[in-house]
């Protein structure tokens, strides 16, 4: 009986290393402990012997069923982290491979980009958003903005006539009208819009275009308080090391007139043919306020003044990206739209 007990732990100790598996391992123990197992029969047999014979095989069964439930569980617990390791070697990620892009990102239109930079400039000095309708009345548009019946501006070759009355807007100018007719001054808006005008398309004219327009109205403004918020504007959108000048132009809404340049973005002011050499690029036109129009939407120009400007932001998106043809910018080529 004691050499059939050292058989099966010999036995068992060289099946236990030939197990790869729980279920192995799982079928080893029921071989041997289970209730039809050899270790159990043994014990089921002991009644049988004498009782020092019984004594010395009881004690030898025991000792070899704890040798082999110790090492049933040593070999569990190493299958265990062998197969925990074996897991975690084949869920591995590696970070350092690039990501797999199941579909393609959107990205923001550059004149998106660059109408929010525009617009978050000027809130942060104070302005607030202003709109109004792209179908406007013939009188907004240009009467009561010192531009009357007999003004060059409203030749229909220029202008997209609805009726008699009304137009597509030529410029976002007739909402500084609405503006100083419904708030109440002192105030600084800026309006964002699309304009209307008859052009033929080309690299530098669309019929349809972006503007946005500042308009200040308080007391005793000059034109220091222009050029100081254009100059602060200019930096914010373009950066500190560009540099602006003033020239005096004509616009029937504003006394005195003028138009505001930058240092060329492309070349830093040295001449290229962007800015065809002279170092200086235009950006948009401005001026203080005509007491005219003031005074057309019910205000006192002697009270109150204003000053406005206004600027194309497909303009602006071309110099801040050097694009050289205004129609990409309105085409949605998604080819075009990638490089932003």
């Amino acid at each position: 009986m004691l050499e059939k007990l050292e058989q099966i732990r010999l036995a068992a100790q060289q099946a236990l290393l030939k197990a790869e598996s729980p279920q192995e391992l799982e079928a080893l123990q029921l071989s041997l402990l289970g209730r039809s197992g050899q270790l159990t029969e043994i014990l089921r047999t002991m009644g049988k012997l004498q009782k020092d014979e019984r004594a010395k095989v009881g004690q030898a069964a025991n000792k070899v069923k704890r040798e082999l439930e110790a090492a049933i569980a040593e070999r569990t617990t190493q299958l265990s982290e062998l197969q925990k390791a074996q897991r975690l070697a084949q869920e591995r990620l590696d970070i350092t491979e690039p990501g797999k892009v199941l579909r393609p990102r959107g990205r923001l239109h550059p004149m998106t980009k660059t109408y929010r930079e525009i617009r978050d400039a000027l809130i942060g000095m104070g302005f607030i958003t202003f709109d109004g309708p792209e179908v406007e009345l013939d009188e907004n548009n240009f009467t009561l903005v010192n531009m009357p019946p007999d003004h060059s501006a409203r030749d229909m070759q220029d202008t997209f006539y609805i009726n008699d009355r009304v137009v597509l807007r030529t410029h976002t100018t007739p909402c500084e009208v609405r503006a100083l007719k419904t708030l109440k001054p002192p105030f600084r808006v800026v309006v964002p819009g699309r304009c209307f005008r008859v052009d033929e398309v080309d690299a530098s004219h669309s019929p349809i275009f972006m503007q946005m327009e500042g308009l200040v109205v308080d007391r005793n403004i000059t034109m220091a308080d222009l050029k100081g918020t254009l100059d602060t504007f200019v930096h914010a959108v373009f950066g500190e090391d560009v540099k602006t000048r003033l020239r005096p132009s004509y616009f029937p809404f504003t006394e005195p007139s003028g138009e505001m340049d930058i240092s060329c973005t492309i070349c830093k002011g040295k001449g290229c043919r962007v800015c065809k050499g002279t170092g200086w690029l235009e950006i948009l036109g401005c001026g203080v306020t005509n007491p005219h129009e003031i005074e057309n939407c019910g205000l006192d120009p002697h009270e109150w003044s204003a000053f406005a400007f206004g600027l194309g932001v497909d303009r602006v998106t071309s110099l801040k990206y050097g694009i050289t043809d205004i129609r990409l910018e309105y085409e949605n080529d998604a080819r075009f739209l990638r490089q932003f």
